[in-house]
């Protein structure tokens, strides 16, 4: 058996602000055993057989990356030029595997972002649908469900097909707590998981049906899409005119309501959509009154209180029913029955234009990570890491010079016509307009404090000259 795993890494994950962001989504984030949700998702299905395609947008490009090189996962990242939710990325996935023209493999479609434990019973499950995908039908799973949830959409349960699933009756949207618990007693339902298992050509074949609109815009789309490679990572971009011109829609609602052959499988496993605080929380063990900690919180007098603090001590006294969410720049303070409504927490900021609504103070790039440290009057501190063998673009600035003092690691510096290294507590100094590159030679990642002083310190005032990740030439990133 060979299956193509196509991992779906859009998404913000508004409900998990502060941890998770526009810029950092939860998808990225550490929250399992310190891995992401996209590396356990890349270790899921290293069972397939084919290296995975993950479906991102180009701002995620590295992030997504990263999480394959740490799985030591070689495959393509499909870069969409922008979010058109899952039935153009799932066209897109689509019309990648089926080229060249004979090419017609399964493909398991899986959100990056959930969380199922039990990697064994989840490919047992998969396998179960493998038969009726063959057989051209499109294959969904569902959950069954644990309790009346009303943040989730359900599938329910139709006849036995001969192939050993059941056809779905029908999809149900996210229900109301009376009609959720309906639901439940009537005994046949799945909560809606938003895996699929499909030949590509049963998938082209039905976005033709119910969105030929949607397909025709992403084949025009992939007719040449720009590639390169970086490392075992290929990356594929498709044209921005004619998908910027598709229309957004969930596969949910362009295909699978309204396609005559779906069927369902059940899965029986530990599943979580990761999707609130509260699903987080459930992630940790729980002490004697209910309370959950990660990182260094401490609570005394307190009942069900959350506390994720990963980055310095945070202590709730006589607390009952709270989150607490402490991050290096925002600290989220919630009663647990209003989990689902962080979002419009995000949405409140982002009115307000609060950066640290979409910003994280740390910041990833290709080459590793700043984090803005201090900032005042003609001033910034930036910690910088760059992982082994990586360099930043080589570059000028109009308006800012900068001392560089290493912490970690040894430090290559290009400034003007000379190259040396640095070593821990040596520090050199960049003056404004010097051409300068900065290159982690060794095998150790390299941490460095910068200190920039001058008129302007905008991340726009970067002229980049040379870059060896592809971005383009004076683009506003260093």
């Amino acid at each position: 058996m060979s299956i193509t795993p196509v991992i779906l890494c859009g998404g913000s994950g508004t409900r998990l602000w502060p941890l998770s962001r526009q810029s950092f989504p939860k998808q990225f984030v550490p929250l399992v055993g310190n891995q992401s949700l996209l590396q356990l998702t890349l270790a899921r299905l290293a069972w397939c057989g084919n290296p995975p395609v993950c479906v991102a947008s180009e701002d995620h490009r590295f992030l997504v990356a990263d999480a394959m090189e740490s799985q030591n996962s070689a495959g393509q990242v499909l870069l969409e030029p922008a979010a058109r939710n899952t039935a153009a990325a799932m066209a897109l996935a689509a019309l990648l595997a089926a080229s060249p023209a004979d090419a017609d493999p399964l493909l398991l479609f899986c959100p990056s972002d959930h969380h199922i434990p039990d990697v064994e019973a989840f490919a047992h499950t998969v396998r179960q649908g493998v038969a009726a995908a063959e057989a051209g039908a499109i294959v969904t799973f569902g959950v069954v469900p644990s309790f009346p949830s009303t943040a989730y959409g359900y599938i329910e349960q139709g006849d036995a097909r001969t192939d050993g699933s059941r056809r779905v009756a029908r999809f149900i949207e996210k229900p109301a707590p009376a009609a959720a618990q309906a639901l439940l007693l009537q005994g046949n339902v799945l909560w809606n998981a938003g895996i699929f298992l499909v030949r590509a050509s049963t998938l082209l074949t039905a976005l033709g049906q119910h969105a030929n609109d949607i397909l025709q815009s992403c084949r025009q789309a992939m007719a040449a899409p720009k590639q390169d490679t970086v490392g075992q990572i290929h990356f594929v971009r498709p044209e921005a005119a004619p998908f910027l011109a598709c229309r957004s829609q969930s596969i949910d609602y362009a295909v699978m309501e309204r396609h005559a052959d779906v069927a369902v499988v059940p899965f029986q496993g530990q599943w979580s959509d990761v999707g609130s605080w509260n699903a987080v929380a459930d992630l940790s063990p729980a002490d004697d009154d209910g309370n959950r900690i990660t990182g260094q919180g401490h609570t005394l007098h307190a009942s069900n209180t959350f506390i994720h603090a990963p980055g310095r001590t945070v202590v709730a006294l006589g607390t009952k029913d709270l989150l607490i969410i402490d991050t290096p720049d925002a600290l989220l303070v919630a009663q647990r029955d209003h989990a689902e409504q962080v979002k419009d927490v995000v949405a409140h900021l982002s009115r307000l234009k609060v950066p640290e609504a979409a910003l994280h103070r740390r910041v990833a790039r290709p080459w590793g990570w700043y984090d803005s440290v201090d900032v005042g009057e003609r001033f910034q501190v930036k910690r910088i890491g760059v992982k082994p063998g990586a360099s930043l673009s080589l570059q000028k600035h109009h308006h800012r010079a900068e001392h560089w003092i290493v912490v970690k690691g040894t430090a290559e510096v290009t400034r003007g016509a000379e190259t040396y290294l640095l070593s821990e507590n040596q520090s050199t100094y960049i003056p404004i307009g010097e051409v300068h590159r900065l290159h982690n030679p060794g095998k150790l990642p390299l941490e460095m404090i910068e200190v920039q002083s001058g008129s302007y310190l905008g991340e726009d005032d970067i002229v980049r000259l040379e870059d060896k990740y592809g971005r383009q030439p004076d683009a506003a990133k260093p």
